[in-house]
């Protein structure tokens, strides 16, 4: 590999940084836990983007006891040497004015991942104090800064033969609505950026606790082994990941996949190493050149006859776990989120690198190629049947019918941004929720029992069961390629169940029907869980709800030394009389709702499968791993 130059001439700076801690949610999304999950995610991709450079091939994090985390690589190192517009060391114009860097139109990187990022000095301005610390050219450079501003100059504090940059930073609690770093989100994170970098060495360690829990991820076979982890809870149609790679003057891209019995599919797509949500021309030339493949590949073989249709695109992928991860120099992405991808050039680069690899495979590969074909073919029968069963469930008219599945109690409102709907559990609580509610705009659908685990059934099953039948007509948006979110009929679907273990699993039963088949919902943010209160304390005639452990035991302290009072826990929402149940957990005003989000398709494809799937070692696994974290158990 040719030597890239990387030095003060190579940042070019884009603007400052005067107003991130004044608006910092313009800059990270959120002041929440997202937001400052990001600011990890910030300093991680600059060490990222060093691997992509062929520099880096190590990154440690380190979550401390004291609220800080550190993040080392062995890249590099930031420039020192004075950038000359500023006069300041580069570190120092990096750590402190918007869009500086070694990516913006400077040779310092071929391919980066974070041309759309904020920036670390983002994470230097939210920080109340950060610390950087660079080898580079046989010394140490230290410099420290407090809320974005430098307390001294950087200056040289030893001799190193080594090369690398750590950075250390306290993100500000003024700023953030919680400054407890997750180590799960970051380990999620890190796991999904090892595997697209293959033989990068990411280890994360935390501190915090008093086994210090560590977890390191390195894998050789970089997105063949992403492949093998989303399916090791499933059985798979041909033993072998497929996977190719090619190289021409658009970029890099490389592809691995394998199709497993299941009823959904999971392609997650990425350019340079950003998970890119939305897809995108890589992810359309991909999804192109797979339909046209496969059915060229069944024509030619006579599985598909003269007369049959052609199998669909949504056929073939049915049970389809794919990577696409693409690698270019100037990525176009849509919106500053960065989740859609919309360089042309790469629609037709990736179709016709997957049309001539996979019609390859096929022909080279027999026995895995009919499977692959079968499976398809069998889907598409599946959805030939499934179809007469979906014309039952769409919506009609204003669903006014007294003969309608599930005891719909429609709202009289008819605007759906103005609407919403309770999923209640059972017939009892469903009562107290028809008459606590606001007949305007609250619609109430009662749900029997736990509704079909649709992670192990697929589409034609789903739709013979009466529960969710009443949910996709009640919704209005049918489902799978027919689903159309603008005739969502509510804009608030609001799950309500009892605060007991089968009213979680019915919860996650729930989530599961939506995720699987009306996945757009969650992401419109149109899904929401009820939060019931978990105690009720009297003194008296006066009544306070408790929603947490920890608020109860506020409640509790509050009260006069020897005050009496009674406690309840309630188990369940028919317990509630439909004015509590108004007052607790319907009242706009005064309820609690918890909005369900997709911020980790990665995580969120996992823990379905994983929790809701056919294999029980994954689910025995979890038990085990999360078990010391459980407060209530109802037995």
């Amino acid at each position: 590999m040719p030597e890239q130059t990387y030095s003060g001439k190579d940042i070019q700076v884009l603007e400052g940084l005067e107003a991130v801690r004044k608006r910092p949610s313009m800059y990270i999304g959120s002041t929440g836990p997202k937001g400052l999950h990001h600011l990890v995610y910030e300093v991680v991709d600059n060490s990222v983007d060093e691997a992509l450079a062929g520099y880096c091939t190590a990154i440690d994090i380190a979550i401390r006891p004291d609220g800080s985390v550190t993040v080392t690589d062995n890249g590099r190192g930031i420039p020192v040497d004075k950038v000359p517009k500023h006069r300041k060391p580069a570190v120092e114009v990096v750590l402190t004015v918007l869009h500086a860097g070694g990516k913006f139109g400077g040779d310092g990187y071929k391919v980066s991942g974070g041309l759309h990022g904020v920036g670390v000095s983002v994470v230097n301005a939210l920080s109340r104090r950060l610390e950087v610390e660079v080898k580079r050219d046989g010394k140490i450079w230290t410099q420290s800064y407090e809320y974005g501003k430098p307390k001294a100059d950087l200056s040289a504090t030893g001799r190193t033969k080594a090369s690398g940059t750590s950075i250390t930073f306290w993100p500000d609690p003024d700023i953030f609505e919680t400054v407890d770093v997750d180590f799960e989100t970051i380990s999620t994170r890190m796991r999904e950026t090892a595997f697209l970098n293959k033989n990068l060495r990411i280890a994360l360690v935390d501190e915090r606790e008093l086994e210090p829990r560590r977890e390191e991820f390195r894998y050789a076979g970089g997105i063949i082994d992403f492949v093998k982890y989303l399916n090791e809870s499933k059985d798979t149609v041909h033993n072998k990941v497929i996977f190719f790679e090619t190289e021409g003057e658009e970029g890099h891209a490389e592809v691995a996949m394998q199709w497993n019995t299941g009823y959904s599919d999971s392609v997650l797509a990425f350019a340079n190493n950003i998970n890119t949500h939305e897809g995108g021309t890589h992810l359309e030339g991909f999804k192109n050149a797979l339909t046209r493949t496969v059915n060229d590949y069944a024509r030619r073989q006579g599985i598909l006859k003269e007369k049959d249709d052609n199998l669909s695109g949504e056929d073939i992928r049915e049970g389809l776990v794919a990577i696409v991860s693409v690698k270019l120099r100037d990525p176009q992405f849509e919106g500053q989120t960065k989740t859609k991808l919309g360089n042309t050039e790469m629609r037709g680069f990736v179709q016709s690198a997957v049309m001539q690899a996979l019609a390859e495979y096929l022909e080279e590969h027999p026995k895995p190629a009919r499977s692959i074909v079968n499976k398809s073919a069998q889907a598409a029968k599946a959805r030939a049947a499934a179809r007469k069963a979906r014309e039952l469930t769409r919506r009609k008219g204003l669903l006014e019918s007294s003969t309608l599945p599930g005891k719909l109690a429609d709202c009289s409102v008819r605007d759906p941004e103005l609407t919403e709907i309770y999923l209640v559990e059972g017939d009892s609580a469903g009562g107290s929720a028809k008459q606590a509610r606001d007949r305007s705009f609250q619609a109430i659908l009662p749900l029997k029992g736990k509704i079909l685990n649709v992670e192990k059934a697929g589409i034609n099953r789903a739709l013979s069961s009466d529960e969710i039948q009443a949910m996709i007509t009640a919704l209005g948006t049918s489902i799978a390629e027919e689903f159309d979110l603008t005739q969502a009929r509510y804009h608030k679907a609001i799950i309500m169940t009892d605060a007991d273990v089968d009213g979680a699993h019915i919860r996650c039963l729930i989530l599961t029907f939506f995720y699987r088949y009306m996945r757009e919902m969650i992401e419109a943010g149109y899904v929401y869980i009820a939060q019931p209160p978990l105690f009720k304390i009297s003194v008296g005639k006066k009544h306070e709800y408790a929603y947490t452990e920890k608020q109860l035991q506020q409640i509790l302290a509050k009260l006069p030394e020897n005050a009496k009072y009674s406690l309840q826990r309630y188990k369940g929402l028919g317990e509630m009389n439909p004015e509590q149940l108004w007052d607790t957990t319907m009242d706009p005003g005064r309820r609690t709702l918890m909005q369900v989000t997709v911020d980790d398709a990665l995580g969120a494809e996992k823990s379905f499968v994983d929790l809701m799937g056919d294999q029980v070692e994954p689910r025995r696994d979890f038990i085990q791993r999360h078990a010391k974290d459980v407060r209530f158990l109802d037995i």
